[in-house]
């Protein structure tokens, strides 16, 4: 009987250990970690002037600060004049800088200037703001603009590949209506595509205004005497060719004559000469904060 039930009692024995011997550990667990929190960037302007030209001290305009586009050609645009870098085109004189176009009887026939930060001011994003009295007539044309400093952006065109930023157009035959615009390789106005805006600025011409650019990482914002006039938002599907305004840029002051837009009605030789004054200009660094 003994024997018997030992016997018997082996399966039961074996099939306890495998039991035992295939039982899985326990799960471990592990704790959520604590949810990511999305980063809130927020955008400003430095309260202290980062750089400026206030122009106070008469004579050559700050070389620490400007240089000079030179010479005729048409400038892309079939302009009349010579850009030139004496001082009867731009110099200081009480606290202005003044840049003036003027009519020879010898060849050339116009001179103006055109002053340039490159490679001596140049930004990226930031606020620019320019204090400025515009020329009158017709014939005139006055900007104050940006470019962009290298030719980083497309194949075979530096403009309007690298970006062009408009705070203030004006042209004589279209007295006290100013123009601010962007240009790329798909938005400008040769092909139908410009982006911008205009504004009636009553007595541009004979009072000072301030015409400001305000440069983030997904928008440019033009405003005259602190009015906002124009916006220009980066979308998510844009590449260079609509947004190459996230490489450095530099200031352009200049009056040119006559051209492809300033010309539409012709140089009236009885206005010379023509001067725009500028009282101030004046770069604040964009400031980044996380939250």
């Amino acid at each position: 009987m003994r024997k018997k039930v030992f016997i018997a009692s082996l399966p039961v024995l074996a099939f306890t250990l495998t039991l035992c011997s295939t039982t899985e550990p326990a799960p471990m667990i592990v704790e959520d970690p604590e949810p990511q929190v999305p980063k809130i960037i927020t955008y400003s302007f430095a309260e202290d002037v980062t750089w400026s030209d206030e122009f106070d001290i008469d004579g050559r305009p700050d070389e620490s600060i400007w240089n000079y586009d030179l010479g005729a050609g048409g400038w892309g645009n079939n302009e009349a004049q010579h850009y030139t870098n004496d001082s009867s085109t731009s110099r200081v004189e009480e606290g202005n800088l003044i840049i003036e176009s003027r009519r020879s009887g010898e060849w050339p026939k116009y001179t103006s200037a055109r002053m340039v930060t490159k490679n001596k001011k140049d930004f990226l994003y930031g606020r620019m703001e320019v204090k400025a009295k515009l020329p009158i007539g017709k014939g005139t044309w006055a900007a104050i603009w940006t470019l962009g400093t290298q030719d980083i952006y497309g194949a075979e065109s530096y403009w309007p590949d690298n970006g062009e930023m408009d705070l203030m157009e004006h042209v004589g035959f279209d007295q006290d209506i100013v123009h601010s615009n962007i240009h790329t390789r798909a938005f400008h106005h040769s092909i139908g595509t410009n982006k911008g805006q205009k504004k009636f600025v009553k007595d541009a011409s004979t009072d000072f205004h301030v015409y400001r650019l305000d440069w983030y990482p997904n928008s440019v914002q033009f405003y005259i005497d602190d009015k906002l006039l124009f916006e220009f938002k980066k979308s998510s599907s844009y590449t260079w060719r609509e947004w190459p305004f996230d490489k450095p840029q530099h200031l352009l002051l200049n009056i040119a004559i006559g051209g492809d837009w300033g010309g539409q009605e012709g140089i009236d030789d009885s206005i010379f000469p023509q001067k725009m004054l500028v009282d101030y200009v004046r770069y604040y660094d964009l400031v980044t904060t996380e939250e």
